[in-house]
């Protein structure tokens, strides 16, 4: 497949197909997947308009991420893993200005659930 040149509905749908298709079969981050969704369909819709959401602004995203993480047994390591996937495969996808636009804003949110999920205030001692 000739890489995508701009970010569309359809290239959109052809990278979370084929990035979530790569992390369901992860030995890390497919497991927490795999038991967590039951509706892969229904998922990779709900997937495509929040892709949709942030890299087009259609504002067809009406979910929300963190309640939606906060729920699973995740690590901090998994979000090197799906961050390595998703870069491999939006290299794979999009000539490269256009996978560091899907990279840079993955980082973004990934960095964001992480400080959200696993950042405790309370745990970090000050300096004497």
């Amino acid at each position: 497949m000739a890489p995508f040149d701009d970010i569309t509905e359809l290239a959109i749908a052809a990278l979370v197909e084929r990035f979530y298709a790569k992390a369901r079969r992860d030995p890390l981050i497919g497991p927490v997947f795999n038991a967590a969704i039951s509706d892969w369909d229904e998922h990779l819709r709900k997937l495509c308009d929040f892709w949709s959401s942030v890299m087009l602004t259609t504002g067809r995203y009406k979910g929300n991420p963190m309640a939606a993480h906060v729920k699973q047994p995740i690590e901090p390591v998994f979000f090197d893993r799906w961050l390595t996937l998703w870069r491999e495969t939006a290299d794979e996808l999009f000539a490269p200005a256009v996978a560091e636009r899907f990279r840079d804003k993955a980082e973004r949110i990934a960095e964001s659930l992480k400080l959200a999920l696993f950042f405790r205030p309370g745990t970090i001692r000050a300096s004497a």
